[in-house]
């Protein structure tokens, strides 16, 4: 006798997994699918791949594909290949198994021509329909009856053969009945649009028919950029109106893209505004005709922000939503061939079409900055080009290098802004290096004009190119001087004086990156505990520290050096200290707000006594 303890260590039999239908119908609609719309796609796409394993039996048989919704119940219908009894139980019936594996159909040479392959198939119509109804007849097997399939989404299904008249054709038709609250997916107007959307490049003849009977085509092949046209103007009319109806916008330019060996062709559209190197660009994919998404961002190169792409392809892989791009390897390698088309566009504009490169250019010179970065061929064909705000004005580093050898640059627009003036007028090249990637570009410039020399302005390069003051000048005002270098010291500043242009310039603030670096480090040492406060100054270094430049030529500085009292000459240092360091639009050090708010007062209070002592002589006296 078997004990209870012995049947209790019998190994059990293998089980199967129970799957909850309506838990899973809840997954795909919630966390797999982005909209309950794709459930159009997905009865397209069988019937598509239908079509295709039936051509591939029989390249003869009549191609029908006919997509109708009365009543808000959704039916579609094709001429293709069609199941038998034993193959609707087997791929309907199993989720997972997938009728385009091959192995089933013995068609694994047309494996490559299906659009499906998850296995998902008639499941993601559950997702607006509370019943489906599939009536199918084999056309592998002609002696074979038309079957009906019909499930609800409670997971229970039945299978039964019809008689022969039921279907006379092979093939396959599906009737959805909608569940409650998903009617407007259902609606006649809704699904044409959705079937337009996802099925207008597919390869075969689709037709939709609404309630008036009246069939409509929704295949609209070949693609525009691959119709033939009488002149290439007709061509870039037609795809300008296909943009503005696909994108919302009037092309500047379009771009050919066309990668016969990865399976890509399409267009590329130019935006007629510019947008910003941070936005991610929404391009519109089809696969094997089929719409996936508009929102393939990783489609072209991050640089290419300037144009959107719409492409079909048959060589990239679609995730499992079949609602974007698997990003492997494939994915890269095209990418990489589209970004050298947009390339190839611009060298071709450069070479054939200036005026429309100047056009582009106008509008999108950040995109070409940015490629032009990582491309050194593309940085000297687009030299001429473009643009860079300079102290000479908008030129191009062509133009700007022939009359400068040697430039400078600022890395930020204040200080462009508060030295060019002065720059242009004694003969300095500065280049306004703040904007996004002219920095990088001009750091590329000495590899490509070698005799060239370009330098980061400092205090030091503008101060020497200054006109200097005569020597008895500035022997007269060393008092005052003296006066001016003892009140900035603490600011680690020096003071310079010299003669430039413009006359309305009482005063000039310069330093470079050590300097504020320098000026940072001190003011972070001031506010430090006595561990940090030894640990930042034994980083104290010699770099050079800030200028402040007073102009000989302005008559304020003249008439402040000629002050007989000493501290109203340094109140009024600190003030010109303060106005030169809002020009720059530099942020404020704690330290200098301190002064400002000194200076101002104390000018105020000088104002205001000496215009007391003028109402009253007498006060004086006192």
């Amino acid at each position: 006798m078997t004990s209870a303890a012995g049947a209790e260590k019998t190994p059990p039999g293998p089980s199967s997994f129970q799957v909850d239908l309506r838990g899973l119908v809840d997954l795909l609609s919630h966390h797999l699918y982005s909209s309950p719309r794709v459930y159009v796609r997905e009865l397209l796409q069988n019937a598509v791949d239908a079509i295709t394993a039936r051509h591939a039996l029989d390249p003869g048989a009549r191609i029908r594909i006919r997509l109708s919704s009365v009543g808000g119940r959704v039916s579609v219908e094709d001429s293709g290949i069609g199941l038998t009894t034993d193959e609707v139980h087997t791929l309907l019936a199993t989720i997972g198994r997938s009728s385009k594996r091959g192995d089933e159909q013995g068609l694994e040479s047309a494996r490559s021509e299906f659009l499906g392959r998850f296995g998902i198939g008639l499941l993601a119509c559950f997702v607006v329909a509370r019943r489906i109804r599939v009536v199918t007849r084999s056309a592998r097997t002609p002696d074979a009856l038309p079957v009906e399939w019909l499930a609800s989404d409670d997971g229970s299904y039945t299978v039964r053969v019809l008689p022969a008249e039921a279907r006379p054709e092979p093939g396959t038709t599906v009737y959805l009945e909608p569940r409650p609250g998903a009617e407007e997916w259902t609606r006649a107007d809704r699904v044409e649009e959705l079937a337009r959307d996802f099925g207008s490049l597919l390869p075969y003849d689709i037709a939709f028919t609404a309630g008036d009977g009246v069939e409509r085509p929704v295949t609209d092949r070949p693609a525009v950029w691959d119709r033939d046209y009488p002149t290439p103007v007709a061509r870039r009319v037609a795809l300008a109106e296909h943009c503005s109806e696909l994108f919302g916008f009037s092309p500047l330019d379009s771009i050919d893209l066309d990668l016969p060996v990865a399976g890509v062709r399409g267009v590329a559209y130019v935006l007629p505004e510019p947008t910003s190197p941070a936005h991610r660009a929404g391009h519109r994919v089809h696969l094997k005709g089929m719409f996936l998404t508009d929102r393939a961002d990783s489609l072209l190169p991050d640089w290419a922000f300037f144009v959107r792409a719409v492409v079909d392809t048959d060589s990239l892989r679609p995730t499992a939503s079949r609602e974007n791009l698997y990003d492997d390897e494939t994915l890269a390698a095209v990418r990489d061939a589209l970004g050298a088309r947009v390339r190839q566009w611009l060298g071709e504009l450069a070479a054939g079409d200036p005026q429309r490169l100047a056009t582009f250019l106008g509008v999108h010179h950040l995109g070409v900055k940015s490629l032009a970065r990582y491309d050194a061929e593309l940085f000297e064909l687009m030299l001429p080009w473009l643009p860079f705000e300079t102290s000479d004005g908008q030129l191009s580093l062509e133009e700007f290098t022939a009359a400068h050898p040697e430039i400078h640059f600022t890395r930020t627009v204040e200080e462009f802004r508060q030295i060019a003036p002065i720059a242009a007028a004694h003969g300095l090249g500065v280049v306004n290096a703040g904007y996004t990637y002219d920095a990088d570009l001009l750091a590329l410039l000495p590899g490509l004009r070698p005799a060239l020399k370009v330098t980061e302005l400092d205090a030091g390069a503008v101060t020497e190119r200054l006109d200097p003051v005569s020597t008895t000048a500035e022997l007269a005002l060393a008092s005052f001087l003296a006066t001016a270098r003892t009140r900035l010291d603490p600011h680690s500043c020096d003071v310079a004086l010299r003669a430039f242009q413009p006359v309305t310039v009482p005063a000039l603030f310069l330093d470079d990156r050590q300097a504020r670096h320098e000026r940072d480090r001190a003011s972070a040492q001031e506010s430090a505990d006595s561990l940090w406060n030894d640990l930042l100054g034994s980083l104290r270094g010699s770099a050079p520290r800030a200028r402040l430049v007073l102009n000989h030529n302005n008559p304020l500085i003249r008439r402040i050096a000629s002050l007989p009292d000493p501290e109203l000459t340094a109140t009024a240092v600190e003030a010109l200290y303060g106005q030169a360091l809002l020009m720059s639009q530099r942020p404020l050090r704690p330290a200098d707000s301190t002064l400002l708010n000194r200076a101002f007062l104390g000018l105020l209070e000088w104002a205001t006594h000496s215009a007391a002592r003028t109402a009253d002589p007498q006060e004086d006296q006192q």
